[in-house]
């Protein structure tokens, strides 16, 4: 199964740690973040990794060059950060079968074998990690609502009123059909073309959209504070759970 890593992003909300580098080479526990994905992609059964880039792209490329543990890497270019979804497409013509995908600035401790595990079962067209948030919190992130069998219904971006307390992480598996969806998919009201809104397009044309509730933990490195608390978490030193408010989920620039 091929794997997609989202790469292209600035990190503004990184700096002064992405002066000199793009977001997934800031480095935690000693290694660039995309390296962690890497890592996980590979032990998940990757067999080709496909990175997007764009900010700062030469220096994952130099980095990296055309292979990762003997994987090889593809490298696609998001010339304009326009969303997640706008990302994807830029890898469409090298997939056409399932796929994993992860957000280039997540750190994963976690059971991403099930994502996988439940889209090898050929009974969904995707599967991702959901995480269970405070009610207050679920406003600012990608809402899923689900069925009694585990199926994702809706999906809602950052909405006024959730519809529940469960939402996206940097995690999924799709098939091929996702590239469709992210085609009709209409900008934002920030201006970009959500990975949401794609999922929600599947669902509407009566697609099967399972959620794995997440097991272990997982931390989006959008902030300085973050990387911090990914690296006492890797080190074994985390102590109490992260603090909530500094997570994140699919409102990323990765």
């Amino acid at each position: 199964m091929k794997a997609v890593v989202l790469a292209a992003g600035k990190g503004t909300r990184l700096r002064p740690l992405t002066d000199d580098k793009p977001k997934g080479m800031v480095e935690v526990d000693g290694k660039p973040l995309i390296t962690h994905c890497f890592d996980q992609l590979i032990d998940l059964g990757a067999d080709e990794l496909i990175v997007v880039v764009g900010y700062m792209k030469e220096v994952i490329i130099d980095h990296y060059g055309d292979a990762y543990e003997g994987v090889p890497i593809t490298y696609t270019h998001q010339r304009e950060q326009k969303g997640l979804a706008h990302a994807l497409l830029t890898v469409e013509e090298h997939i056409d079968e399932d796929f994993m995908l992860i957000l280039g600035d997540n750190v994963f401790q976690a059971n991403l074998q099930d994502v996988v595990r439940r889209q090898r079962e050929d009974r969904a067209d995707a599967a991702f990690l959901v995480e269970e948030v405070s009610w207050e919190e679920a406003s600012r992130y990608g809402v899923c609502d689900t069925n009694q069998y585990g199926e994702i219904t809706d999906v809602v971006e950052k909405p006024e009123d959730p519809p529940s307390n469960l939402v996206m992480t940097g995690f999924y598996t799709f098939s091929p059909a996702i590239f469709h969806a992210c085609h009709l998919v209409q900008p934002s009201n920030r201006d970009e073309y959500e990975i949401s809104d794609a999922v929600d397009l599947l669902i509407q044309s009566g697609r099967t959209i399972d959620a794995i509730g997440l097991d272990g933990w997982r931390i989006d490195v959008g902030y300085p504070e973050d990387r911090e608390e990914a690296e006492r978490r890797l080190s074994g030193d985390a102590g109490a759970e992260p603090d909530e408010s500094t997570d994140e989920t699919v409102e990323s620039d990765a």
